[in-house]
């Protein structure tokens, strides 16, 4: 009896299928709509987690500046910079730090093989690239001796490598000179790409030298605005910071009733952060999205009663030869569910395929959820159930008689 009945609903369907599609495309609309936010939210989410976490394994930023939020100043205009030898004594004062090292940037134009390219150099230790997950695809890394000299080499980042020596990937700049303002420097090392970090910049639009030659031959001054921690894993991040802070208070003879005149940044936090409001925004999005399912059940329920007031005279002939209300009711209700659920299917693919191209539009990943596929098939069925029922019922209803004078 199902089977039969649902052959009826598909006939009934088929019949006016332009009117169908017209009933079904709040279904197909809401339920698009909503997957494609909810991916694409998803892969968002992931996203900035990996972006975050490619700064660097359990990452602490330290930069000058007073402290953060309401009543808090900005900037590091007129604090004192930090020391080079920062760096070392957090390694050595303060268990579970893995690594710590100075960091010093300048935007520069680099020119080299007859090209020109505009970067940041950045200055500081081999330190700097364990700490930040930083590897080398050709070449090698500074040696003592030029560390402490400031010596004229550097290391350069793919997009550098690219864009001024050209060619495959690690198969050119190594050992040719490349110029920063009025010295040349010897290439040394290719790093390994990374892509886009965290806040959307090129991480591999770079170019290291020793924190000692930025200083000397770049700069021309001692400004030394970031320190950049990494903790060991299964270390209590909020003792670390604890320890941090103290330490940093006392090198920098700061009294006990002085503001912080630096900031301690956890990248993790940063991450969890950003990660909690993408989720939130995209719950907002989705169901915002939900409300076209709402809007679809009205338009079905409004055709379903349309074709109970058709049929009228079936319905009459149906009920006259001997079948029950329950029949009827169900047949209709099942017209109704195999709408939405057509609806329901058509906005899956359409979904899909939605949220595969604008995936790879926003760079981001594409991650099917079957779950979320699955729970927008099911409610739309069961729109299909709630706002058919009421049409079901009326033609379940009918009185024989006056269902066949029906005209």
């Amino acid at each position: 009896m199902l089977l039969s009945t649902l052959l009826l609903a598909l006939r009934s369907i088929q019949r006016n299928l332009l009117r169908s599609f017209l009933t079904i495309l709040g279904i197909v609309i809401g339920v698009s709509a909503v997957i494609t936010m909810v991916t694409l939210g998803k892969g968002a989410t992931q996203a900035v987690q990996s972006q975050i976490s490619s700064l660097g394994s359990n990452l602490l930023m330290v930069r000058l500046g007073q402290r953060l939020g309401p009543g808090g100043g900005g900037g590091g205009v007129g604090i004192p910079q930090f020391k080079e030898t920062d760096a070392p004594a957090i390694q050595a004062e303060i268990g579970g730090v893995a690594a710590a090292a100075p960091e010093g940037r300048a935007a520069v134009t680099v020119v080299g093989n007859g090209r020109n390219w505009a970067t940041s150099v950045i200055g500081s230790t081999n330190a700097w690239f364990g700490i930040g997950n930083w590897k080398l695809v050709s070449g090698r890394m500074f040696t003592d001796d030029e560390q402490t000299a400031g010596a004229a080499v550097c290391i350069i980042g793919e997009t550098v490598r690219r864009e001024i020596y050209g060619g495959a990937v690690g198969q050119t700049g190594l050992g040719e000179q490349l110029r920063i303002k009025q010295f040349s420097c010897s290439v040394v090392g290719v790093l390994l790409s990374k892509g886009q970090g965290g806040m959307g910049n090129d991480q591999d639009d770079t170019v290291v030298v020793p924190l000692h030659t930025l200083q000397r031959r770049v700069t021309g001054n001692q400004r030394l605005p970031t320190l950049l921690v990494s903790m060991q894993d299964g270390s209590d991040s909020t003792r670390l910071k604890a320890s941090l802070r103290e330490l940093l208070r006392e090198r920098r003879k700061l009294a006990e009733g002085d503001d912080d005149n630096f900031n301690i940044l956890d990248t993790q936090q940063i991450a969890d952060a950003l990660s909690g409001t993408t989720k939130v925004m995209t719950t907002l999005l989705g169901a915002v999205a939900a409300v076209s399912l709402l809007v679809g059940g009205i338009g079905i329920m409004n055709i379903m009663l349309v074709s109970v007031t058709e049929r009228t005279r079936e319905i009459g002939l149906r009920l006259a030869v001997g079948a029950l209300e329950r029949e009827v009711l169900l047949q209709f209700l099942i017209e109704a569910v195999v709408l939405s659920a057509l609806g329901g299917l058509v906005g899956i693919v359409i979904a899909t395929a939605a949220s595969w191209v604008l995936a790879s539009v926003m760079a981001v990943p594409y991650l099917f959820n079957i779950a979320i596929n699955l729970l927008s098939l099911v409610f739309s069925a069961a729109i299909g159930v709630v706002f058919g029922y009421f049409p079901a019922r009326r033609a379940a209803r009918m009185d024989p008689i006056e269902a066949l004078r029906h005209e």
